[in-house]
């Protein structure tokens, strides 16, 4: 890649990196991604990872990546399933939980000692996640479950990630539908952009959220959980965002890369 062996102009004790659309797009890996990451560690900087999307364990991007030639350890992938976890054993140790989510997500769930259940009427909390499966009789069970007083936590805001076909609906698009009918709001969507996926990474890598450089390709997510955090933002453009998207937001990053491959030597 151009730049390969060189510096950046600025160098952080951390970076974080989102997946999807910021290393790779489905099973093809951003041009120069593997020897950015390589520079960085061989420069001494700390390095994690970081997704909202709950379809595999941190474990599980940890070895895509290495497949893609990408360098990472397995712990040092921070997933939405982590802040999850983290998030109902501190607000809802006891509940009964439905989840709208992939089988992955709900043996997480249960591995972690929550009680599943299928009766909206014994329901305390609704889990909304990426769901393929997603049908209406799920719907109607987690709105029948609201409307008798659960709670309502999701996974990630996204309404849509990334794929080379053009897009898959995410989480997001899920929420809404039951938020639309339930009249109910979320009462936290754990991944990005919220302080706690912020905190873990942050805990992960040890740094200081100034000296931390998150690089992701969501305005809404990404760059805003950099700002909400204290850390600063690089904006890569091989992923949902436009340049009509950036000329229409206020959530401005401190650097705007046409690609991972240039945080290398971003001039």
């Amino acid at each position: 890649m151009s730049g390969a062996g060189r510096r950046p102009n600025v160098m952080y004790d951390g970076y974080v990196f989102d997946l999807d659309g910021t290393l790779y797009v489905g099973e093809e890996p951003i041009q120069g991604a593997a020897e950015v990451i390589a520079g960085l560690r061989a420069a001494g900087a700390g390095v994690a990872f970081l997704t909202s999307k709950p379809l595999e364990l941190p474990i599980d991007y940890a070895r895509k990546l290495r497949r893609l030639n990408i360098p990472v350890a397995d712990d040092e992938v921070v997933s939405s399933t982590d802040a999850l976890v983290r998030y109902l054993e501190e607000h809802a140790p006891d509940a009964r939980i439905f989840a709208i989510a992939e089988p992955l997500l709900i043996s997480v769930l249960t591995s972690a000692n929550f009680r599943m259940t299928a009766d909206p009427d014994r329901t305390d909390v609704v889990v909304v996640s990426f769901d393929r499966s997603f049908h209406y009789d799920k719907l109607r069970t987690a709105f029948l479950a609201v409307r008798a007083g659960a709670r309502i936590v999701a996974t990630n805001p996204d309404p849509y990630c990334p794929s080379p076909d053009g897009g898959l609906p995410d989480c997001g698009a899920i929420l809404a539908a039951l938020e639309v009918a339930t009249g109910i709001r979320a009462e936290a969507v754990v991944g990005k952009p919220s302080a706690l996926m912020a905190a873990a990474v942050l805990d992960r890598l040890g740094t200081e959220p100034s000296k931390t450089l998150l690089v992701g390709d969501r305005l809404e997510t990404d760059i805003r959980m950099a700002r909400k955090a204290g850390m600063r933002a690089a904006l890569v453009m091989t992923g949902v965002t436009t340049a009509a998207d950036l000329a229409a937001t206020d959530e401005r990053p401190d650097l705007i890369l046409q690609s991972v491959a240039d945080l290398w030597n971003p001039g």
